[in-house]
């Protein structure tokens, strides 16, 4: 499921994965590495997600001693859990027409 905000996927299967490895990772570059991506792409995403939203889903400290780093915030949560389910719900109420969807791959 993507959901568009104009031209831009303002929330996408790819955002919220990346949004659940910063949970994990408590940074932007941990998550993308875990993720397989640049941290350019990673932080493009996020600003992008945090941008289309009336709050940020993450908050980020600069570098330093510290090293910095990025958390959800209760928006970025609230977006995770609200995602899974939609795709949970889909799941059980589309079975039979993704079952029908995977019959026509290639496999």
């Amino acid at each position: 499921m993507r959901i568009r905000n104009g031209d831009a996927v303002a929330l996408g299967p790819g955002k919220v994965d990346l949004l659940e490895a910063v949970r994990e990772y408590g940074s932007i570059s941990a998550a993308a590495r875990s993720l397989g991506m640049s941290y350019r792409r990673a932080w493009l995403l996020i600003d992008e997600l945090n941008r289309s939203l009336k709050s940020p889903a993450t908050l980020s400290e600069q570098g330093g001693q510290s090293g910095g780093g990025c958390t959800l915030t209760p928006v970025g949560e609230t977006i995770i859990h609200l995602y899974r389910d939609v795709e949970e719900e889909a799941r059980r109420t589309c079975a039979k027409q993704i079952a029908e969807l995977i019959k026509l791959l290639r496999v």
